[in-house]
């Protein structure tokens, strides 16, 4: 599943007119960033859901052909991170899925990081598997972390311990751990606690550098780091 939904008010105003995942960096929309690299770590199909300006990424959506495509429509209500996994809940299935934010990425520097991510995940010990990056492989961030890890993989809150990793925006999630849940405005931070009291948040770190783009200022900056550490595809 993509989170595609957001409003992108930092992002104004760009966002005024062009909803925040169909913005361009190096000539490429956010979304189909996060859509190719599912397409290559294999995953042939892939929710989105849309809010704000929620036409454009229907119409954008329908040109691509890999992954195939559902739109889980929330344009009439937005739902916040968790509240539109459950309402996409039926089209998802029963199975783990991967989770991507649509307003992130990152450049592969060998084998797909979500292929990866998929090799790392143990549903005997997890709910949800996120994929970390350390701050240093970074840009658009700043300094803020978001999880320590444990030897065995098992995360905590960072609270701006330094030593913490970045939440690089996708993750393996247990639908069962929606169970019960109404498809009503509320954050998937929820989720994360819970699991972490119940030792079953883990993370994994990925390889190579991740790219975060949250004002119109900010394009430049993830173009050049494009350059830097993608310069065939800059």
């Amino acid at each position: 599943m993509v989170l595609a939904a957001g409003l992108g008010t930092r992002m104004r105003p760009i966002t005024d007119t062009i909803p925040k995942p169909l913005v361009e960096v190096a000539g490429r929309t956010l979304l189909d960033r996060a859509l190719d690299a599912l397409n290559n770590a294999g995953i042939e199909s892939a929710v989105v859901n849309v809010h704000h300006l929620g036409d454009q990424i229907v119409t954008h959506c329908a040109r691509r052909n890999h992954p195939r495509i559902i739109i889980s429509d929330e344009r009439n209500r937005l739902l916040d991170s968790a509240g539109g996994i459950v309402k996409a809940l039926p089209l998802l299935g029963s199975a783990p899925f991967v989770l991507l934010n649509a307003d992130t990425f990152w450049i592969d520097t060998g084998q797909s990081n979500l292929a990866a991510l998929a090799v790392a995940w143990d549903a005997s010990r997890m709910d949800m598997l996120l994929m970390l990056v350390p701050v240093a492989h970074t840009t658009g961030h700043g300094t803020k972390t978001d999880f320590l890890m444990d030897g065995e993989g098992r995360l905590a809150r960072a609270k701006g311990d330094a030593a913490g990793f970045v939440y690089a925006g996708a993750a393996i999630v247990d639908p069962a751990i929606f169970k019960d849940a109404e498809a009503d405005p509320h954050s998937l931070n929820l989720y994360f606690d819970r699991a972490i009291d119940a030792g079953r948040l883990h993370g994994h770190v990925m390889d190579g550098h991740w790219i975060t783009v949250g004002t119109p200022g900010a394009i430049a900056e993830a173009e050049a780091a494009i350059r830097t550490h993608q310069p065939a595809l800059a």
